[in-house]
């Protein structure tokens, strides 16, 4: 099959054997897959991503870096075939979401940081039967895509469980501060103060549902929630996941007040604890969703919950991938580019 790889530092257009389908999994048709900001990270930093992974046994991300990676985990996809041991509820021909999981024996494995599984970035996939979930007929395959950036969200802002008295700074409004953005507002809450550098990701935001859009350069995303927000508490939501964000926001959060980290960072990075400490901060991390906020974000989806159009700014083919990660390093062009294996030609 055809698939963009993750190789040797660099993604490269070729031709891998197809997968095929073992105990319990599912053969599937890539439709359509989101590029995600944390496999912009991991063509990076994929080393100290495994490394970290295998110290604290974080299944889902542990990859052997001087094999091939088919990265992609937002994904919708067609029921190709079947292994065997599977109970076939669902058949052949059918759009389908899933979390990206694969059962390996007793073990779960995960698709698209895995050698051994590759992700939406090809033609073909292997998915875990248990957690397959049928798209409803009227949600095309780019919309389906997005559940589960949007299910990331869901969880990250229901984690937050923001009270009558707190109200969101989302800073970063990148495809998961637009995410977190989107949850918010489904849950009526507001104001909703937004920040980024980009003039692009501002209008998304906008369009979205934030309240009042801010250029960090030019205005302060903290006073600017205290002229909207009024007597409301701040919790914020980092959604950059770059070194020296944390810190940043330490400083800059009025006392009391809340982070919440959604921003995947894998590098290292410092703190200087006395900042915190005398604000009396509090700060949560979050990862994914369960496997009911996966199902119940794509319902949403489907019920028009969420305006899919607002995130989708471009597709490619499997031969457009790498120019598309290059694109996306430079957050004024696009928000969130979809990689479609069966489409050809460059970034449209």
């Amino acid at each position: 099959m055809r698939a963009a790889v993750m190789r040797q530092g660099r993604i490269v257009a070729d031709d891998i054997a197809d997968p095929v389908p073992g105990p319990g999994q599912v053969l599937v048709k890539t439709l359509a897959c989101g590029i995600c900001g944390s496999d912009l990270h991991a063509l990076k930093h994929g080393e100290q991503m495994a490394r970290v992974s295998r110290e604290i046994d974080a299944w889902a991300f542990v990859m052997d870096l001087s094999r091939d990676v088919v990265m992609g985990h937002e994904f919708c996809a067609e029921i190709l075939d079947f292994g065997p041991n599977t109970e076939r509820k669902l058949k052949r021909g059918d759009r389908v979401c899933s979390m990206p999981m694969v059962p390996v024996g007793d073990r779960i494995a995960g698709v698209g940081y895995s050698n051994e599984f590759p992700g939406g970035y090809g033609e073909r996939m292997l998915l875990g039967e248990p957690w397959l979930l049928r798209v409803p007929d009227s949600l095309p395959p780019e919309a389906a895509a997005l559940t589960e950036p949007l299910a990331v969200a869901e969880h990250a802002v229901a984690k937050a469980g923001l009270g009558n008295g707190e109200a969101p700074v989302v800073i970063g409004c990148g495809p998961v501060g637009l995410a977190v953005i989107a949850a918010l507002k489904r849950r009526r809450i507001e104001p909703i103060v937004a920040s980024d550098f980009s003039p692009i990701r501002r209008a998304q935001a906008a369009k979205i549902g934030a309240h009042a859009v801010v250029d960090p350069r030019s205005e302060s995303p903290i006073e600017r929630f205290a002229k909207e927000a009024g007597a409301k508490q701040a919790v914020l939501f980092e959604c950059v996941g770059v070194p020296g964000m944390l810190a940043q926001l330490m400083k800059q959060a009025p006392r009391g007040g809340r982070i919440l980290v959604v921003g995947v960072c894998l590098e290292e990075d410092r703190i200087q604890p006395l900042v915190p400490i005398s604000k009396e901060l509090n700060l949560q991390f979050v990862l994914a969703y369960s496997a009911e906020e996966f199902a119940a974000t794509l319902h949403a989806l489907a019920d028009g919950e969420f305006d899919a159009s607002a995130f989708l700014t471009g597709r490619v083919g499997v031969d457009g991938v790498a120019a598309a990660f290059e694109t996306l390093a430079k957050p004024d062009q696009h928000v969130k580019i979809l990689v479609e294996p069966w489409r050809s030609g460059g970034l449209a």
